[in-house]
């Protein structure tokens, strides 16, 4: 600012004080007057005095009744709740709302020894929306009247909303022992107060951390449901991205599915559509995925009363399937046939074995040896059948010798000799392929049978999850970061085995090598599995050798042999099964089309 612009400024500042002291208007002198009371209010058919005026107050309406409307009367902030304790449960209320806020496992922990809340009210909300005067009304923000009764067994707590032009009632009903608390619903003169549109449930659920291994805990935890249609249907469960589904169908139950521990709503009837989404947030590592549901409930059911159930519980089978239609979903039992086999073969004797045996590892030790006894005619035909190669095994190498370099003629002529003895080359594939069902449905049953959790065996402190006897510094790709000693026995016995049987059979080629690639991918897949199934695997295959040399000590090859040389002297007269045409059809098709081939590369 240069000397000039200060100048000015003195200037005005100065002109500005003179007028303010010489020429400024003075003040009006105040007169007081005697002061009138004025009536409260004038009777509708008076009218004033020509010539005076009455002011009149006016109430302004509050920024509460401007908000809530009808509901302004109950808007509170402050919050009163009440704990419900079962033998199971310790669920607690909330009067803002009327509705559950927090509920705890007694009997189950976390990974850190903490009682497991399958809701926490700082980190989960279920609400109800509803339409008044063109706004949206979340009666989570309105407080009610709590009441509690014990009735027999099953407490009964009861949140009232009512102002005399209409009472909105909502029912919990909670049993002593159980996973199931029932929720109803009813109103008189709603219908003067709400705008004629669905209400809305929505539950914003982060679903708390329970288990050690994070990254596990998220493949196994989505969003599933099932509609009234029948159709039973899910976010993709190993997904960590921004999943979302609109459901247009009537709903039955929508449930939040960890890997051990579900929440979810089921109604009596339906809801009438939905939207569901879910996603991880990967940096909180306090929660698996952050999941929500948007449900519709009909306008008018909601006015004659609507009811539905929660389940807060575990993933036990018996448990799931008593709650309502298709709710045993929410245990992962395998895909095809897989399920079947879980349900009604080894969840039964898991099931029987458990009302006398407390040690979960003695109970896998005696499945195993069950399951190897009803499987034992599959093997023992798998084992003739391999008798039968190893009696035939010199003329197979002659045949080889003979064809040396022409893999389809040794193969086309195997196959006439497999004819002649009345060796069916299929024999001992099929009986394994029968018992493969089994090993498969064991592969989804230990990794999320909710009984092995935190069970330890030997050195396995949990037998739901890997038994760690190394920690490594880094990180092998597709291996992990520790060692599995369970796995390892298990692949160790698996090659050990492969090696036995493979010094008696006529396995050449590539697939012998397979033999020994396969027991080595299973130890980096299985290294961070349930140490429960690995050791089932272990002990399986430990058994299934014992059941190798007992086979080979009865099997009398010698008769065998005589019997194979029998038919071969009648084959003669035998006609060709349908296979057995079909399969030679297929080798000349082949012999053939590998023939042009040929040609053709010589052009």
């Amino acid at each position: 600012m240069d000397k000039n612009q200060y100048i000015g400024l003195i200037l005005m500042f100065g002109l500005l004080a003179v007028y303010f002291m010489y020429f400024a208007p003075e003040a009006p002198e105040v007169v007081e007057e005697p002061t009138q009371e004025l009536p409260q209010q004038l009777p509708s058919n008076q009218t004033q005095a020509e010539g005076t005026t009455t002011t009149l107050d006016q109430e302004i309406p509050s920024v509460d009744t401007l908000k809530y409307g009808a509901f302004s009367f109950a808007v509170a902030n402050t919050e009163e709740t009440q704990t419900i304790e079962t033998d199971e449960l310790s669920v607690t209320f909330t009067n803002l709302g009327g509705k559950i806020k927090e509920v705890v496992l007694k009997n189950h922990v976390n990974y850190l020894g903490n009682p497991i809340k399958l809701m926490d009210g700082s980190k989960s909300s279920a609400n109800l929306i509803v339409r008044h005067q063109g706004k949206q009304i979340n009666l989570s923000e309105v407080a009610f009247s709590p009441s509690v009764l014990a009735s027999n067994d099953t407490t009964v707590v009861t949140y009232t909303l009512t102002n005399g032009s209409f009472n909105f009632t909502q029912t919990y009903k909670i049993p002593a022992t159980g996973f199931v608390i029932e929720y109803d619903s009813k109103s008189t003169g709603l219908n003067n107060v709400l705008d004629p549109a669905d209400i809305d449930f929505i539950w914003n659920h982060r679903v708390s951390r329970a288990e050690s291994t994070l990254e596990d805990a998220r493949y196994n935890c989505n969003v599933r449901y099932y509609q009234t249609d029948g159709d039973y249907d899910e976010l993709t469960q190993r997904s960590t991205d921004f999943e979302e589904e609109t459901l247009n169908n009537p709903l039955k139950w929508v449930s939040f599915k960890q890997k051990f521990f579900s929440t979810a709503v089921i109604a009596n009837s339906s809801f009438s559509s939905g939207y569901i989404t879910a996603v991880a947030d990967i940096p909180d590592t306090t929660s698996v995925k952050n999941a929500t549901m948007q449900l519709k409930i009909p306008y008018t059911e909601f006015l004659n009363g609507f009811g539905f159930s929660y389940f807060f519980g575990p993933n036990n089978y018996t448990l799931l399937k008593n709650v309502t239609d298709e709710f045993e979903e929410n245990l992962d039992m395998g895909w095809g046939p897989l399920p079947v086999v879980n349900k009604y073969l080894i969840i039964p004797i898991f099931r029987i074995l458990e009302r006398f045996i407390d040690n979960y590892g003695i109970i896998i030790l005696i499945i195993v040896f069950i399951i190897r006894l009803l499987l034992s005619p599959l093997t023992y035909k798998s084992h003739i059948s391999m008798a039968k190669m190893r009696v035939m095994k010199p003329e197979l190498d002659e045949l080889k010798a003979k064809h040396d370099g022409d893999m389809q003629k040794a193969q086309q002529e195997q196959m006439k000799l497999y004819q002649k003895v009345g060796i069916n080359p299929l024999s001992g594939c099929i009986p394994m392929l029968l018992q493969m069902p089994v090993l498969f449905a064991l592969f989804f049953f230990f990794p999320n049978a909710v009984e092995l959790r935190q069970q330890s065996f030997l050195w396995a402190h949990d037998l739901s999850t890997y038994d760690s006897i190394v920690n490594l510094p880094f990180t092998i790709p597709f291996y992990g970061d520790h060692v599995s000693l369970f796995t390892l026995l298990m692949t160790v016995s698996t090659i050990l085995i492969t090696v036995s049987n493979s010094q008696m059979t006529t396995i050449q080629g590539p697939m012998k090598t397979i033999q020994y690639v396969m027991p080595i991918m299973f130890l980096f897949v299985l290294n961070s599995y349930a140490s429960g199934l690995t050791f089932y695997y272990f002990v399986s295959n430990m058994l299934t050798y014992g059941q190798t040399l007992m086979f080979r000590k009865f099997i009398d090859e010698d008769k065998i042999k005589a019997t194979l040389e029998e038919n071969r002297k009648n084959s003669a007269n035998r006609k060709k099964s349908k296979f057995q045409t079909r399969l030679e059809e297929a080798m000349k098709a082949s012999q053939e089309a590998q023939r042009q081939k040929n040609q053709k590369k010589k052009k």
